[in-house]
């Protein structure tokens, strides 16, 4: 395994076996609160792993023992005129993007508290896998703000526009099971295990064709909103990228001649 460090705060480990990449939030002494550093720092390493075509997969984790991320630095915020709030936008949106466009799929690992742009971050993953001390929310309208990190949009996109605003207009804290029952998180597993657990379905996904993968991913995004007959063009389009790649062409070879792919990627 690699690691790559970009900044103070975040962390890129490039693992070895498997084609999966782990972005972790390393600011331990602030529960991984997003300062503009660390914003900075976020967008910078997921332009890495956007270009780097051995990854097929990314996990977003923490090293924090007690919280996944706690959202934006307030007390770094605190200190700001409005004029410096103008400046750090963005900066900070382009962390959010940066997940949420990052081309291979994404899985967020959820341990204790994901609030605010915390939560935001895990949204903007394709797949959320939480453990059992995970608390999730968005409370930005009881510091007079809103969720602006993309959870007005990933939200009701997840659970439906009517759930979505009785959670953010409550500003309420949900815990890991009622999170996993509304559909907040997909994969609920056992404490300490968000990680582990994360970075297997990863390597599940990993071992797919990386053409496909990135297809797949621009579909379900693209189509998202879309009416049907859009969506299906949309589809298409995609279909079309990928059936006259070499991947294509070695998948259907490797099921007839009952072996792993030996996937080339384009």
């Amino acid at each position: 395994m690699s690691e790559e460090r970009f900044g103070e705060f975040v962390l890129v480990r490039r693992h070895e076996q498997g084609h999966v990449a782990e972005l972790v939030l390393d600011r331990p002494k602030a529960m991984n609160a997003v300062s503009t550093q660390m914003a900075r720092s976020i967008a910078g390493a997921c332009t890495a792993l956007a270009e780097d075509r051995d990854v097929r997969a990314v996990v977003l984790t923490s090293t924090h023992e007690r919280a996944f991320c706690v959202g934006a630095d307030l007390k770094e915020r605190n200190s700001f005129s409005d004029a410096d709030l103008l400046r750090q936008r963005p900066v900070t949106r382009g962390a959010y993007t940066g997940v949420l466009e990052l081309p291979v799929p994404t899985v967020a690992a959820v341990h204790g508290f994901a609030l605010g742009g915390g939560f935001e971050l895990a949204l903007a993953c394709d797949v959320i896998v939480a453990d059992r001390t995970a608390v999730v929310g968005l409370p930005e309208v009881s510091v007079g703000v809103i969720p602006g990190g993309g959870g007005t949009q990933l939200l009701p996109r997840r659970v439906g526009a009517a759930r979505a605003a009785e959670l953010i207009f409550s500003a309420r804290r949900v815990e890991a099971v009622e999170a996993g029952e509304l559909g907040l998180v997909d994969q609920l597993v056992e404490e300490g295990r968000a990680r582990e657990e994360a970075l297997a379905l990863a390597a599940r996904i990993a071992g797919n064709s990386p053409v496909g993968l990135r297809a797949a991913k621009r579909a379900l995004r693209l189509g998202q909103g879309l009416d049907l007959r859009a969506g299906l063009e949309v589809e298409d389009a995609a279909w079309r990228a990928t059936a006259f790649s070499g991947d294509r062409a070695e998948g259907v070879a490797a099921f007839n001649e009952r072996r792993k792919p030996q996937w080339p990627g384009e």
